[in-house]
């Protein structure tokens, strides 16, 4: 059974909104001020919080306040409820975090379907889905009827990509993420003379393509397809809707961006100090870590030698030198643009 606080400083309002609150099967707790409200949410941990805001020893604001800097409480559905109906009061309060907001005087049916209508989203919000299409198809279909939540499934644009493609262009702005259905790719920036160095590969169930838009700026570099792919764009309106209202979600998005800070700083590294057959062997051992799939014996892959050559930062000349040198002591096999790692082991530990 879910759990409601109620709290309002008027006693029949308090009674009988208690009352319908109970028929409907919910488990009610009130508070008649603000300062008993706090103190039993952070006890009871409802499920919902019903508040008033015109109230003595502490005001609704004040309560929302108190619990949104409290971790315990902070993710509790909270629905203002007022006889104040001026728009300056509604929106203070949604800007400090109501999830909705009931003028008095009001009938059961009304309350009934904004608290159901909350319940439901945090129940959607509170769930893990799974990191490929199918599950952001899961997240999509069950937010439906939401009003919070935009229908990501008429705008989300399935975008076919042949080999080479361009994505999208450094110096473009960013009209959504990416997510990858099927292929691969590579993002990389050019210099003024245009040669390219590969910043970052992309598989299979990937996000791409967020930094720029996450600090509302131009594209630093641009992307496309090391194979023919199957990419997914999310709007820009419909991931921030996601980003905000799904603290999983940010925290990911947060893990990305550090992984992605890492990656850079040990790739700036590698090519300020590591040898060019060091750099070749350790490019490799990337392409085998980012794409080799589980129950395959060896890695294999059909890559070619300027695409190598972007992801060492050295010429292609340089890569087809050192790729026949690692094709004679048989740590590689060559067949046309296809690269077949035998030696895993002796690439990665290859030492400089």
């Amino acid at each position: 059974m879910k759990s409601i606080l109620l709290i309002e400083d008027n006693k029949d309002v308090r009674e009988n909104t208690a009352e319908i609150l109970e028929l409907a099967q919910y488990n009610v707790f009130t508070a008649s001020n603000g300062k008993e409200g706090v103190e039993l949410a952070i006890e009871k941990k409802p499920d919902l919080i019903i508040c008033d805001i015109m109230m003595p020893v502490l005001d609704g604001h004040g309560v929302l306040h108190m619990l949104s800097k409290n971790e315990s409480t902070s993710g509790i559905p909270f629905i203002f409820l007022t006889a104040k109906a001026e728009r300056s009061d509604f929106r203070k309060g949604m800007e400090m975090g109501a999830d909705d907001y009931l003028t008095k005087p009001f009938d059961d049916v009304e309350l009934l379907n904004a608290i159901e209508s909350r319940l439901k989203k945090n129940d959607i919000l509170k769930k893990e889905f799974a990191k490929n299409i199918q599950g952001i198809d899961s997240f999509i279909n069950e937010a439906k009827g939401i009003e919070s939540l935009k229908k990501l499934s008429e705008e989300r644009d399935l975008r076919i990509y042949k080999k080479k493609d361009e994505i999208y262009r450094e110096g473009t702005f960013p009209k959504g993420i990416y997510f990858i259905n099927k292929g691969k790719v590579k993002t990389f920036r050019a210099s003024e003379s245009g040669k390219e160095l590969i910043t970052s590969l992309h598989n299979e169930g990937e996000f791409f393509g967020y930094l720029s838009l996450l600090q509302d700026e131009k594209y630093t570099n641009s992307a496309s397809a090391l194979e023919d792919c199957e990419i997914y764009m999310l709007p820009k309106e419909d991931f921030f809707s996601l980003l905000y209202k799904n603290a999983d979600v940010s925290k990911k998005f947060i893990e990305l961006l550090s992984n992605n800070l890492r990656e850079n700083e040990t790739q700036l590294i590698k090519l300020a100090y590591n040898s060019v057959r060091k750099r070749v062997a350790e490019a490799l051992v990337k392409l085998s870590d980012k794409y080799k799939k589980p129950g395959d014996s060896k890695f294999s892959m059909n890559v070619s030698r300027e695409d190598l050559a972007n992801l060492v930062g050295t010429a292609t000349e340089t890569v087809i030198r050192t790729l026949s040198d690692f094709k004679d002591e048989k740590y590689i096999e060559i067949s046309g643009s296809t690269i077949t790692i035998l030696n895993y082991e002796k690439l990665a530990n290859l030492k400089n």
